[in-house]
């Protein structure tokens, strides 16, 4: 395959596998650190690279685990909306992983930059990411579930107040060697072309 072979193969078959498509084997961390490298190389305007990681692997998989569920069982109690299942789920849903990479988003106040245009560059990022994991036949997917939206879980993640925490990124071996399939509507019920 020549390279921009390589590149539409990479595009068209990265997939989402979830948590319950992972085997449990460990991925190699010298994947995570090419994921996140090539992560590095997103477009950024005005080069100001908006994107913070942490990444989370052993007994790091039980803190983040014990903090996110901690946090919801907090937050939902004095809301009045407290769900036993949710809260086991966010305890028991990391140990299923290799890795779990936390997706920050660090807003530099002295640039002028719209705040969305940082978002985009850091799924940017994220997108750089999940192509290099389906190269490496690595499964993995972004979920913006838990405390992703919680202003209280900013700090643990190292954020500020005006930055954002994106998500996650979960991470594992698949199962089987047998990839999902992709399915997308055609191109062009999406595009207007204006030619004249």
């Amino acid at each position: 395959m020549d390279s921009i072979e390589v590149v539409n193969h990479a595009i068209k078959n990265r997939r989402s596998i979830y948590t319950n498509m992972f085997s449990g084997e460990p991925v190699d961390d010298g994947i995570i650190k090419q994921m996140l490298e090539n992560g590095n190389w997103a477009p950024t305007h005005k080069h100001t690279e908006p994107w913070r990681f942490v990444v989370f692997k052993g007994k790091g998989l039980h803190k983040l685990a014990n903090f996110q569920s901690e946090l919801y069982k907090k937050v939902a109690s004095e809301k009045g909306t407290f769900d036993q299942n949710k809260f086991e789920k966010l305890a028991n849903k990391p140990l299923a992983c290799s890795h779990i990479i936390a997706i920050g988003m660090k807003r530099e106040e002295k640039e002028s930059l719209p705040e969305i245009e940082e978002v985009c560059a850091t799924a940017c990022a994220v997108q750089n990411m999940q192509l290099t994991a389906s190269a490496y036949g690595i499964g993995c997917y972004w979920s913006t579930g838990g405390v992703t939206f919680y202003e209280e879980a900013k700090p643990f993640f190292g954020l500020g107040s005006k930055d954002k925490l994106l998500g996650f990124l979960f991470i594992g071996m698949p199962k089987s060697d047998k990839w999902p399939k992709g399915k997308r509507k055609p191109i062009d019920e999406k595009v207007r072309w204006v030619k004249d």
